[in-house]
């Protein structure tokens, strides 16, 4: 199954604050919020919505293709890409624009706070499935991107008939509600952390049900607490799988859905497919940035096995590498 990933291609600036936030905010005085918090440190890392799912199916065996607007500092992100099995000949770079940039701030309960410049990413809406013809991808994975360019390819796959999978993710603040809609209703999944889930409920104005009537399949992550897969009329539940250490949240939910579409893409059940997300998440939560965290197959195959038991089911990733 060939998979194209659209979203976000940007630079990562991670801070970390050595308090807690909650401290700070005075819940009688949000109408007049001023806060500004000194961290300890900071580093610039590649990451970006598209990017970091796509490096995640690369890590295990796909080669799939990134479509994405980036700046004119992009090559040597594209070399890291390529050389990690990203095709980025899907890439358009444009001119006297620098690629987007997330800056954000991390405090110790992992609870962040975060700016988003769009930088190049702005011009995504330039690309189009129609130039793909005639080889079309098997899946589109729409992520948090430039929202005018998120609401072309969904309704560019309905008219090609191109099954895609909708996370609209930080972008959800600034979807309209008819357009949310419409990215929902025509999608084969849609991939939401819960506060997501509610606020795409809230904007809809549809029910949990609603939503779930739409799509085929449904993920919604639960942070600590594992993720929900709503497939084929049952609800299943995945945990997480243990990190061996907590460095940096951040790039942790693409993370699943890399390591979730390339459970689906090798044909495996969802509970399969689920816990291999679990545990690409894992891997990137054990790692500051994104796209840090590395494995071989066969040493992401016995960490699996250590708390699943897959009935031989991973294999098929060793014949497929």
């Amino acid at each position: 199954m060939a998979v194209v990933c659209t979203g976000s291609i940007a630079f990562d600036y991670l801070m970390s604050f050595p308090g807690h936030f909650r401290e700070h905010i005075l819940p009688d005085h949000l109408d007049s919020i001023s806060l500004s918090f000194l961290v300890d440190e900071m580093v610039r890392q590649p990451g970006g919505t598209a990017t970091n799912i796509a490096y995640n199916l690369a890590l295990l065996g796909d080669r799939p293709k990134l479509m994405a607007t980036a700046g004119v500092d992009f090559e040597d992100y594209r070399r890291w890409l390529e050389n990690k099995n990203v095709d980025t000949s899907l890439v358009k770079v444009i001119p006297n624009k620098y690629t987007a940039s997330f800056f954000v701030n991390t405090d110790l309960d992992n609870n962040q706070i975060a700016t988003f410049y769009a930088g190049a990413m702005a011009h995504a809406c330039e690309l189009s499935l129609h130039d793909l013809k005639p080889n079309l991808p098997d899946l589109l994975v729409i992520s948090a991107n430039d929202p005018g360019a998120m609401r072309c390819y969904a309704r560019e796959c309905v008219e090609l008939g191109v099954p895609y999978l909708y996370d609209p993710s930080q972008q959800i603040v600034r979807i309209c509600a008819d357009e949310l809609l419409e990215g929902v209703e025509g999608a084969q999944s849609l991939f939401v952390n819960e506060y997501e889930f509610q606020l795409l409920q809230k904007h809809t104005g549809l029910t949990a049900d609603g939503i779930l009537s739409k799509v085929e399949y449904m993920v919604i992550t639960l942070g600590e607490d594992g993720s929900d897969i709503y497939a084929d009329g049952k609800k299943i539940h995945v945990p997480v799988v243990p990190p061996t250490k907590i460095a940096e949240p951040t790039g942790v939910g693409d993370a699943f859905r890399g390591g979730f579409v390339r459970g689906t893409q090798l044909g495996l059940d969802w509970e399969t497919c689920g816990k291999m997300g679990a545990l690409s998440a894992t891997y990137c939560l054990e790692q500051k940035g994104t796209q840090n965290h590395s494995y071989t197959i066969e040493e992401y195959i016995a960490r699996y096995r250590q708390h699943f038991d897959d009935n031989g089911a991973l294999d098929i990733l060793l014949q497929n590498a």
